[in-house]
C-alpha cells in the first residue's frame, strides 16, 4: 500500500470537503470513528468526499450505514443507468438540490436519458411524447410516488412488466437515499463548486 492509500491503516488519505452550516471537517479533527467512514468512502467507487458526507459524517454510525446504501443504489441497481439516473434527478428536483442535480444531470445524459426529458424535469413540465415504454414507465412510478405517496395499479405493474419486483424495490431505494441526500445537502446549503451556476429555478 502506497501512503495515499486510503484503506492504508496509517496513512493520512487525500480528500476535498465543502460545506456552509456544516463547516468542512479535517482528518485531524474527526474522530476515529469519522475516520474510518471516511476511508470507507475513499476506498470505494465514489472515491470522493464530496456531496451529502461532510454532512453524515457527524453521524459517522448513521453516514457509513447510509454510504453503503448510497454505493449499492448508484453503482450496483438493477435498474439500467439512464433509468436510475432519471429517479435521482426526479428527487433532485423535487427538492432543489443543485449539487444533486449538478452531478448527476451529466452522468443521466450521458447514459442514454433523451435531453428533452431532462429538459422537462428541470421546468416541471409534462413529460415529453415519444418516450421508450420503459422509461415512461418509471417516470411515472416516480411521479406518482413523489406527488401522492402512492402509485396506482397501472405504474406498479408497468414497472413489474419491464423490470420485475426487484426494480419496483431498488427503484424505491435510490428514491429513498436521494431523500437523505437532498436533505442533507439543502440543510447544510451545500455550496457549488467554485464557477458551477444553479441549473434548476424555483417552480411555482
Amino acid at each position: 500500500m502506497t501512503p495515499s492509500d486510503p484503506s492504508a491503516p496509517n496513512s493520512v488519505p487525500a480528500f476535498e470537503m465543502r460545506g456552509h452550516r456544516f463547516k468542512p471537517l479535517t482528518w485531524e479533527t474527526m474522530s476515529e470513528a469519522q475516520q474510518a467512514m471516511t476511508r470507507a468512502v475513499l476506498s470505494g467507487k465514489r472515491g470522493a468526499m464530496q456531496g451529502p458526507y461532510n454532512v453524515l459524517l457527524r453521524s459517522p454510525e448513521v453516514g457509513n450505514l447510509a454510504q453503503q446504501f448510497g454505493a449499492q443504489t448508484r453503482f450496483d441497481s438493477s435498474l439500467p443507468l439512464a433509468l436510475n439516473e432519471l429517479a435521482i434527478l426526479m428527487m433532485a428536483r423535487d427538492w432543489t438540490a443543485q449539487f444533486v442535480w449538478w452531478a448527476h444531470r451529466p452522468i443521466a445524459e450521458a447514459a442514454g436519458l433523451p435531453a428533452d426529458l431532462v429538459q422537462s424535469i428541470a421546468q416541471g413540465r409534462d413529460v415529453p411524447d415519444g418516450l421508450a415504454p420503459e422509461v415512461r414507465a418509471v417516470f411515472r412510478f416516480c411521479r406518482e410516488l413523489i406527488d401522492h405517496r402512492q402509485v396506482s395499479d397501472a405504474a406498479y405493474a408497468d414497472v413489474v412488466a419491464h423490470f420485475d419486483e426487484r426494480g419496483v424495490v431498488d427503484l424505491m431505494a435510490t428514491l429513498s437515499y436521494y431523500t437523505l441526500v437532498c436533505m442533507s445537502l439543502n440543510v447544510d446549503q451545500y455550496p457549488l463548486p467554485e464557477g458551477a451556476e444553479p441549473e434548476l429555478q424555483p417552480l411555482g
